[in-house]
């Protein structure tokens, strides 16, 4: 692990397994609190180091670790499917949206800007000029997911180096390679001692002093909504950023292109198992297009290839762990015993878990109110767009969610009413891009992510007053 300037070793180690047969990869270090100790007074030099960093040099940095991660496409990408769930499809395009976050991170390093501020607007200050600028807010702690195990960590990283902040990563614990090989790329960029860390560890060893110690200034987490509200709850007065995921609805009307739907939605549901926080998990269809839909909808699924990750003509691999596939095969079991009904899917193989679609699922089971996390869809027919929307917004999240129509007035109808943090139309609820703005409502989530939107975020601004000898003239 990378912590305040050294690559360490440990005797005490983690385990990486590939989940898809549970042989093991590698083993990185068992961090204590002590190592975490070390770690953040080694960060309190970075952020020295890092605020004085001129904007060329960020920019410079950021742009050779984009090109050594694009240099060594293969080696990246192999990594994130192996320890993960992600095919090898799946993994190269996540290595390349997380250049394109880097390369993004160093373009809104130029603009880090203030404005001038006209003081002569109040009564008495004439006399007065200034502006203000926007300064690093110091350390930030980042804690990352299994799912995007490297360009979710670049989308943290990227931002708290183009603003000129020292980064501690805490990557998860089954997923950490990935974000050791992120901190390679930097290093061999150039990026100065002690600016990034990436800590290898247990989050009930070194987790609640990460997210306490009073030099960190921000939280940076993405991950379940339990764990966003412990953080939440222990932070203290602190910057706080959380992604907590959702389990996005999508509105399917009757005058929707069905076959685009299908398609959109499909690959929407499930993209990398399914874990993925915009996952599509809610369809609300019309009735009177919920037959076609629904026949279309599964006879696509059907056709997924699941197996060998490593196989480029495999669309779905295993779950990240048999002990998530367990957890969904219970939820979709407590829905059927409750009157769901099965549409496709099957037998749970270890972590393998098919995937799966059901309809008639009672709105009280878990499956229908939680985030499912995993393979399975859910169908619904509704009488119209009003009945969709509504229950659309009837949890506890409000992240992403798409509408497929093709009246103007319904689709903005839906942009008014549904309570998310970004809305697609003709599109899947897990559209996205790096330079968006992408955050949710509710228990999704606080603040926004997105490059130029988290350079805010891990920044503060400085006001800055001059008053003159004799009132200013124009």
């Amino acid at each position: 692990m990378l912590i305040a300037g050294k690559w360490v070793e440990k005797e005490e180690v983690i385990e990486v397994c590939n989940p898809q047969d549970n042989s093991l990869i590698s083993t990185v270090p068992a961090a204590s609190e002590e190592d975490m100790l070390l770690t953040i007074e080694g960060a309190k030099e970075g952020a020295k180091v890092a605020a004085s960093m001129p904007v060329h040099q960020r920019m410079n940095i950021l742009n050779k670790a984009a090109a050594y991660i694009d240099e060594n496409l293969g080696e990246y990408a192999a990594t994130i499917a192996l320890e993960g769930s992600k095919t090898i499809r799946e993994a190269t395009a996540e290595v390349k949206r997380c250049i394109q976050t880097l390369r993004i991170s160093a373009e809104e390093a130029r603009r880090i800007n203030g404005e001038t501020i006209p003081f002569d607007q109040a009564e008495g200050s004439e006399d007065r000029v200034g502006y203000y600028y926007r300064f690093p807010i110091g350390i930030v702690a980042a804690i990352t997911p299994f799912n995007d195990p490297l360009n979710l960590v670049a989308h943290k990283v990227g931002p708290a180096i183009a603003s000129g902040n020292a980064i501690i990563v805490k990557p998860a614990t089954v997923t950490p390679l990935s974000a050791l090989l992120l901190a390679e790329a930097f290093e061999k960029a150039g990026l100065p001692s002690k600016v990034l860390s990436v800590i290898t560890g247990k989050g009930s060893v070194i987790g609640d002093l990460l997210v306490t110690h009073p030099a960190i200034r921000m939280v940076s987490f993405t991950g379940g909504l339990e764990t966003g509200e412990e953080i939440a709850r222990k932070a203290g007065l602190k910057k706080i950023s959380m992604e907590l995921g959702s389990n996005s609805p999508v509105i399917v009307l009757n005058d929707a292109d069905i076959e685009k739907a299908v398609e959109s939605t499909v690959s929407g549901a499930f993209y990398a198992v399914g874990q993925n926080c915009l996952g599509v998990q809610r369809i609300y269809i019309e009735e009177d297009r919920y037959e076609t839909f629904s026949s279309s909808f599964v006879n696509r699924v059907q056709q997924y290839q699941v197996g060998d990750k490593m196989l480029n003509t495999t669309d779905m691999g295993p779950m990240i762990n048999e002990t998530e596939a367990i957890r969904v095969e219970r939820w979709v079991d407590e829905a059927i015993a409750m009157g769901a009904r099965r549409l496709t899917g099957g037998k749970r193989e270890g972590a393998f878990y098919p995937p799966t679609v059901l309809t008639d699922v009672p709105p009280d089971c878990t499956i229908a109110r939680q985030e499912i996390f995993g393979p399975v869809v859910l169908l619904y027919p509704v009488s119209d767009l009003d009945s969709a929307i509504d229950q659309s917004n009837d949890v506890n999240y409000g992240l992403q969610a798409g509408i497929f129509t093709s009246n103007i007035d319904k689709a903005f109808e839906a942009i008014g009413k549904m309570d998310v943090g970004g809305i697609m139309i003709n599109d899947s609820s897990d559209y996205r891009i790096d330079g968006m703005p992408f955050g949710g409502v509710k228990g999704s989530g606080l603040g926004r992510e997105g490059v130029k939107f988290t350079i805010q975020e891990m920044t503060e601004p400085k006001v800055v007053s001059f008053k003159l000898a004799q009132k200013r003239s124009v």
